[in-house]
């Protein structure tokens, strides 16, 4: 199973504040040659990082890709972004350390890619496809893909919190539904975790602007954009951080409380497995990994 490589047809910039280092930044979309991948390009160092797993740092609350000691944190609501348009092939120019948070979605980036244009380049890309299911779990929390012909996910989370609590939904990956349903989706925060994560070095740049805060009776700064805005975020990090695998995937995926650090794991063992056969069909990863 082939689909076409796709780039953009010119040059497009969005500026903004990093969540968590709190330094402003400029990222330039380029178009690339068929076959050179999604890289980033830290404009002010002269780094290249390619946006694959093997690139992953840190998992922090966000997703970092780095090469030496040169990193690019919070990519993954522009991923996010770059696979449901398709965009197998692009140069992600940035002058500092993060991807602007902007509004907290994935929502300015398609607008992003809209203003460049997609076009289709002169080469395709094999879709990986699993033949039975692949498992991560730690603890309660667990993501598994089975085979299909198409992407679906199942997320499922459980926060002891009244606005939140249990939140389920199931989406089939396709361009205009990921534009309505899962891209305005912001990311969330608890008030009582912003001391701590300041202290850690971490959401320097947050604020009521770029994120969905959170105190012990409610939200702070509705209203939602969505009743289930909490999960369906999860599915559009889930989906950035599958970009990773640096080639479109098809497969039924059911998580349940997964995060970051479970979804980089889950990556980990498909392409484990997808290496492991020669021609890139996945057999024989049936077993759970267990990480408890």
């Amino acid at each position: 199973m082939h689909v076409k490589r796709k780039s953009i047809s010119t040059k497009v910039s969005i500026t903004g504040i990093g969540l968590h280092s709190g330094i402003y930044t400029k990222v330039e979309l380029h178009p690339a040659h068929a076959g050179s991948g999604i890289t980033f390009v830290r404009a002010d160092l002269g780094m290249r990082i390619p946006a694959l797993q093997a690139s992953t740092t840190a998992l922090d609350h966000a997703t970092t890709v780095g090469r030496d000691d040169v990193s690019v944190g919070t990519v993954e609501h522009l991923l996010s972004a770059l696979m449901a348009c398709g965009i197998t092939d692009l140069d992600i120019h940035i002058n500092g350390p993060e991807v602007p948070i902007i509004d907290g979605s994935a929502l300015p980036f398609m607008h992003l890619i809209d203003a460049a244009g997609v076009r289709e380049l002169g080469a395709d890309v094999r879709v990986l496809r699993v033949k039975e299911p692949i498992e991560v779990v730690d603890g309660n929390r667990s993501i598994r893909i089975t085979p299909s012909n198409r992407l679906v996910v199942k997320y499922k989370i459980d926060f002891d919190h009244p606005t939140i609590g249990k939140q389920a939904l199931q989406f089939d990956f396709h361009h205009d539904s990921f534009l309505k349903k899962i891209a305005p989706a912001r990311t969330f925060g608890f008030k009582q975790d912003v001391d701590k994560l300041r202290a850690a070095g971490l959401a320097r740049g947050g604020s009521i602007e770029n994120c969905i805060v959170l105190d012990e009776r409610g939200v702070m700064n509705g209203p939602l954009r969505y009743r289930d805005e909490f999960v369906r975020h999860k599915i559009l990090d889930l989906i950035g951080d599958l970009a990773l695998i640096g080639r479109p995937v098809v497969g039924e995926i059911t998580a349940y409380r997964a995060g970051h650090a479970l979804h980089s794991r889950f990556v980990e063992k498909i392409l484990r497995a997808a290496e492991a056969e020669e021609d890139g069909v996945l057999i024989g990863a049936a077993a759970a990994e267990s990480f408890a």
